[in-house]
């Protein structure tokens, strides 16, 4: 009973072949394409009007020399949010509770950043490790600490993300199967968890929203930092 909580998070395989392709490339299909009349389509407009209002909360921190940056963050919010979202649905796989696949967006992205601050002011992204002021005998000691939460910060993206998404799928699983355990014994006491669940779902569905938004923001406050 134990294993089978986590059964969910594992990548499914048919024949041998992993699917988490198809997972992950399956968002991609439920966006409508543009056509000649795609402006009075509503379901178009809704669209532009949603990635409008995203890429505007995303460069908002920004300048401009940050809003070349504008397809990339944008697009991933709209992966994560699309591949959370589906993962709530019943019999799904939610491949962001794929640590390595976390990190796999996370490392690369804040490199990105990194190498953009060295590159076109490495003064400043130096600056950084060590704060002003700072007396003499502790400047060794704050290095190796800004190092570190420097280093540290892709970890942190892709282990929050994860930890956040797989704990409110193990706590619905829990729920569900106490529901129907309790069903044929305590009805009531059923019935009471089941508006629990009800409750939960909703706040996971904040959650994967939630989520999918803080890890593209820290991603954008990170380059703030590097430009």
């Amino acid at each position: 009973m134990n294993l089978s909580f986590f059964d969910q998070f594992m990548s499914p395989h048919l024949l041998g072949i992993p699917l988490i392709l198809i997972s992950l490339l399956f968002p991609a299909l439920l966006l409508p394409s543009p056509r000649n009349r795609w402006m009075t389509n509503r379901i178009s407009t809704l669209q532009s009007w949603f990635i409008y209002t995203i890429t505007k909360q995303l460069m908002t921190p920004l300048n401009k020399k940050g809003h070349k940056w504008a397809l990339i963050l944008s697009s991933l919010m709209i992966f994560l949010l699309s591949i959370n979202l589906l993962g709530l649905l019943p019999y799904t796989f939610t491949p962001t509770t794929q640590l390595s696949m976390n990190l796999a967006l996370a490392f690369p992205l804040w490199l990105a950043t990194l190498l953009t601050g060295l590159r076109n002011q490495p003064s400043a992204s130096l600056g950084h490790l060590l704060p002003e002021g700072t007396p003499t005998p502790l400047i060794p000691a704050l290095i190796m600490i800004e190092t570190t939460s420097l280093l540290i910060r892709p970890l942190a993206l892709g282990v929050r993300l994860t930890a956040n998404l797989t704990a409110g799928h193990l706590l619905i699983q829990l729920i569900s199967t106490a529901t129907a355990v309790l069903f044929s014994i305590m009805p009531a006491i059923s019935i009471l968890t089941a508006c629990v669940l009800l409750l939960l779902t909703i706040l996971e569905v904040a959650v994967a929203m939630i989520q999918a938004y803080v890890f593209v923001l820290l991603l954008s406050l990170y380059l703030q930092e590097n430009i």
